[in-house]
């Protein structure tokens, strides 16, 4: 058979045992069982224990369930009811207004989160109450909100971006650190689009709260201070060569563990609900990762990513059509899987193409992030988009049409870190690497 019926054969079969109802990482061990069975000469069930013991041993992963937890213990904490008073007051005075606290508190609970639907879910439930009530545009709040979460996949610590060290082996302290400027970035961009916005239409600002003085303002946002520190803390332990990823993630729970406790939140149903919930989460994730590691495998023995890969040289595309070919092929592909999904598929078919195009993979990892970030908005499969619509019972169009500025932004970010590399590597280049 041709490589194009062999590949078009297993895509059939990969959505055939989707649709039947079969776990994401059953399914990917699935159909890497039934290609090296029928494409390939080595015994499938030797393959298969090997690569999945391999891949679920791996001490890279233990970063992975540790800033889960860290993200889940932050979660049941007081943080969410506190950072719209925390955050008001910095923001009274910038056009736009409140607007702003759907930027700034999905960049901070991005930092202890690591996922797009946890910081749309609590950001969610904190803002889109509080400015409905102010007399804020809803399409500008959903809108904004909606782009604004998927910060929580960019800005470190983020579960894709250890699912894209451990599949593609690049470091993950690096990766972390990589994503730091281009998340400030793009928070940059959606706090501009806010500006711009507020000046064409100010009448339907709202009015201004009373004005409060700086230590006033630092008092309203004390609650948030611990968490802040918190943050610098895990990210400067990584950037300093103190601690490497996980240890810098047992740092996070041990913190965020006594932030609980201090806060009077801790207590054994909410310290064993985290603890259940990274589990849950954990689980699923290492279930995905065992798939794709033997599917990758059998794919590699199949002969499919290094024709691919010739194929993709054969045409002669330079780095920027490239580049632009991904994204639409990222965009396209988000429109039917889940981030993690898209990462653990492709990267073993595409790291060697990008690796041969002399694209740096630190970078090629963030353009991934800012990619999967776009496919969180687009339906019909847009993870942000189903939470959005379950707290406020929107249609699905209508929200992707009101995220639609911010999904453009984000193209305009990633036009930005092609022709300025520096956004991406020049902090991983500037850090101590600890052996």
């Amino acid at each position: 058979m041709s490589d194009l019926a062999i590949t078009g054969l297993l895509i059939l079969t990969l959505f055939l045992i989707l649709g039947s109802g079969v776990w994401i990482g059953l399914s990917l061990s699935g159909v890497a069982w039934i290609g090296m069975q029928l494409f390939s000469s080595r015994p499938a069930g030797d393959a298969m224990a090997v690569t999945i013991w391999g891949s679920a041993s791996s001490w890279t992963l233990t970063a992975l369930p540790l800033f889960v937890w860290m993200g889940e213990i932050l979660f049941r904490t007081r943080l969410s009811q506190d950072m719209f008073k925390g955050l008001a007051p910095w923001v009274q005075n910038l056009p736009g207004r409140l607007l702003h606290t759907n930027v700034v508190g999905c960049t901070i609970f991005a930092a202890v989160s690591g996922s797009s639907a946890a910081t749309c879910a609590t950001i969610g439930k904190m803002t889109l109450p509080e400015l409905t009530r102010r007399g804020y545009p809803e399409k500008m709040v959903i809108g904004t909100l909606a782009g604004a979460s998927t910060l929580g996949l960019l800005i470190p610590p983020s579960i894709i971006m250890i699912v894209y060290g451990v599949t593609a082996e690049v470091s993950i302290s690096k990766l972390f650190i990589a994503g730091v400027l281009p998340g400030v970035l793009l928070a940059a961009l959606f706090s501009g689009y806010i500006m711009l916005w507020a000046l064409r239409n100010p009448n339907e600002v709202p009015r201004a709260d009373r004005s409060m003085t700086f230590m006033e303002k630092l008092h309203e946002s004390r609650a948030l201070i611990p968490v802040v520190l918190l943050i610098a803390a895990v990210l400067g332990s990584i950037y300093t060569g103190l601690a490497t990823a996980t240890e810098a993630a047992a740092v996070g729970v041990v913190g965020s563990l006594v932030l609980s406790a201090v806060q009077g939140s801790l207590n054994w149903p909410s310290f064993r609900d985290a603890l259940m919930g990274a589990t849950r989460l954990y689980c699923m994730i290492a279930l995905i990762l065992a798939g794709a590691a033997f599917l990758t495998l059998a794919m590699g023995y199949i002969g499919l990513p290094r024709h691919l890969a010739e194929w993709i040289a054969s045409l002669g595309l330079s780095q920027a059509q490239l580049i632009v070919a991904l994204s639409i092929f990222f965009i396209v592909l988000g429109c039917f899987l889940d981030g993690i999904s898209m990462v653990v598929l492709t990267m073993g078919v595409l790291m060697p193409t990008v690796n041969a195009a002399g694209i740096d993979p630190i970078w090629f990892g963030i353009f991934v992030v800012l990619v999967v970030e776009m496919a969180q908005i687009t339906p019909p499969v847009g993870f942000n988009l189903f939470v959005l619509q379950g707290m406020t019972g929107k249609e699905l169009t209508w929200i992707a049409r009101v995220a639609m500025p911010m999904f453009l932004l984000m193209c305009l970010a990633i036009t930005l870190i092609y022709i300025f590399p520096g956004i991406v590597t020049w902090l991983p280049q500037q850090m101590t690497t600890r052996v």
